[in-house]
């Protein structure tokens, strides 16, 4: 028996940008490999070099945190008058909830959403000359409301750094200069950056190949990273490009010998050759070891052929048998409808319901191929006084190329 295996599918998660005027473009990328040391883990893994605030200081970002610089910078346009409104002066607005961004295979055209919401900005302060004494109630370490601390603040009279959590759906976190700032202290924000959370698809559920999406966010007044009507930045748009890989695996192991299947009465041929009583069916189940992390579509390919299934060819009678040929899997693969694979019938042709969907990663897990001819066939197949052979090449295709 002939076992034809597609098995190795890489898939490719990655957003598109289109190059416009006045505009920063950041990547953010991930993949997605399956780990047989934890097959439960079902996840992209974020591999967006980190920038910003967590390049500077990883041990503060965990659990999902991740930042990337910001290469815009921020000046006043004026005094900031001591006192001032809201809008007059320090502050900071970002998108801090949920966007939707629709990612496309680039050769299906099947669509996958990935969601992501800005959790933390940060920025350093610098100034041309030393602030007036008291001019902040207190470090920019500590966050405005309802920003939280990011976990540290540094720097000197002239520079000052500082990164702050942005908890989800939150409105401005403004400080607020109690003496004026003159223009003369070129009062500005640079080496800005901010962290993100990225809540992507499931990958056991993705086709496998490239997908291409783009977010882009305003920059400015207004904005959807509104720094108020004195801090100005020169870029007024941030695209994001997003590439999330996936290598899928899908592999199937043959015992050795496991190509061969010989088919036999259940205890063997004795009670046909000494008394004479025909077989009820003739059957063999051959297992073999699965690995899979995609979906995947199982059908036969026949020698010889009956209707749907295969069979099995006699030359001297000029005879054929049809053979059914069935399977099961292993726990964590279901058939379409979401049931376990028992005995599932495998047939020529290539229908919906022969897909089969890992829910999580399985990995070199044991299944069995069932090949069975009925009592019926048997009943024709054996005839008193007459020696034949049966026999058909079968190919079992486990194809992981569904769309």
């Amino acid at each position: 028996m002939n076992t034809m295996i597609k098995a190795t599918c890489a898939l490719a998660l990655t957003s598109l940008f289109a190059t416009q005027a006045n505009a920063v473009t950041l990547d953010i990328t991930a993949n997605f490999r399956p780990d047989p040391s934890n097959p439960a883990r079902n996840e992209f893994v974020n591999t967006t070099p980190p920038g910003g605030y967590c390049g500077d200081h990883p041990s503060y970002c965990e659990n999902g945190v991740f930042s990337v610089g910001l290469p815009i910078r921020f000046k006043s346009t004026g005094p900031i008058a001591a006192l001032h409104d809201e809008r007059k002066g320090p502050m900071f607005r970002v998108p801090s909830s949920w966007r939707d961004i629709t990612v496309i295979h680039e050769d299906t055209g099947a669509s996958e959403t990935v969601r992501m919401r800005v959790n933390g900005i940060g920025a350093a302060y610098t100034i041309s000359k030393p602030l007036p004494v008291g001019v902040w109630d207190a470090s920019w370490v500590n966050a405005p409301a309802p920003c939280l601390v990011g976990g540290v603040g540094y720097g000197n009279a002239y520079y000052y750094a500082f990164f702050w959590r942005v908890p989800a759906d939150a409105g401005t976190c403004a400080k607020q200069a109690k003496v004026t700032i003159d223009e003369d202290y070129d009062f500005a924000y640079v080496d800005s950056g901010f962290s993100y959370q990225l809540v992507t698809p499931n990958p056991l559920k993705m086709t496998s190949g490239v997908y291409r999406g783009t977010l882009n966010y305003s920059v400015g007044p207004q904005g959807d990273f509104d720094m108020g009507d004195v801090m100005l930045p020169d870029d007024s748009l941030i695209s994001l490009n997003f590439t999330l890989t996936v290598e899928h695996t899908l592999k199937v192991d043959l015992p050795p010998g496991g190509q061969h299947v010989v088919l036999e009465p259940a205890g063997g041929w004795q009670t046909w050759l000494s008394q004479g009583r025909k077989p009820t069916r003739l059957f063999r189940d051959q297992t073999f070891h699965i690995s899979a992390s995609s979906r995947f579509r199982m059908n036969l390919r026949c020698q010889y052929s009956m209707g749907n299934n295969c069979a099995l060819w006699e030359p001297t009678a000029g005879h054929a048998a049809p053979l059914e040929v069935s399977v099961s899997l292993p726990n964590g693969l279901t058939d379409s409808s979401g049931q376990p694979v028992n005995r599932h019938r495998l047939l020529r042709d290539v229908s919906g319901s022969d897909i089969f969907q890992p829910g999580v990663y399985v990995d070199r897990k044991v299944g069995t191929l069932h090949f069975e001819v009925a009592r019926d066939a048997v009943d024709e197949m054996i005839q008193p006084g007459t020696a034949r052979q049966y026999s058909g090449n079968v190919t079992v295709i486990w194809d992981s190329e569904v769309g």
